[in-house]
């Protein structure tokens, strides 16, 4: 497991995207925040070939993907799940044994920042991963949660950060094919 004074590399990091559901998502606080940053990491981990993993929460009630990352998460492994923490469902598990061995760091974004991102987060720990919390990324029904949840994660030792640090330390520079690519969608 990498130490958390290490930038983040492409080829370290697999992008988890968390429950980003219509009907979730329709109540969570500052959501198009959430769609917009959440939509910003998938544009760059396509970009730097990054593996993406993608979960539904109890899709049948919760409904799919918010329109806007369902077109972005098309060719990406999805997996129902009723489990709070991702890496307790057998299938994500399976998943995430199968990631390249250099991968040690798993850069979430969805919702809710105090349920399912925090219990997915102490899952990745155990895993022998290190999270890295996109805070712009995630949030909770009400603000306080997602705030206290983002506070107990830092208070463990887990890196939160913006979504923009996340794509720029991923980037490593200006003037690379990547960050042409990816400019259109950082302005």
């Amino acid at each position: 497991m990498q130490d958390n004074y290490d930038l983040l590399t492409p080829q370290r990091c697999c992008l988890m995207i968390v429950d980003p559901q219509e009907r979730l998502m329709a109540a969570i606080y500052k959501a198009e925040r959430v769609v917009h940053n959440a939509s910003l990491l998938i544009q760059c981990a396509k970009t730097l070939e990054m593996p993406i993993l993608a979960t539904t929460q109890y899709k049948k009630g919760l409904g799919p993907f918010v329109p806007e990352l369902e077109a972005l998460l098309t060719d990406v492994p999805c997996i129902d799940k009723t489990e709070f923490n991702c890496f307790a469902n057998p299938a994500v598990s399976k998943m995430t044994q199968a990631l390249p061995k250099g991968i040690d760091t798993i850069i979430l974004a969805g919702a809710e920042a105090h349920i399912c991102i925090f219990q997915t987060a102490m899952g990745a720990l155990k895993s022998g991963y290190q999270p890295w919390v996109a805070a712009d990324a995630v949030s909770s029904r009400e603000k306080r949660n997602a705030k206290l949840a983002l506070n107990r994660m830092q208070a463990l030792g887990m890196t939160v950060g913006p979504t923009e640090m996340a794509v720029y330390e991923l980037l490593h520079k200006a003037g690379s094919p990547a960050f042409k690519a990816m400019l259109p969608h950082l302005k």
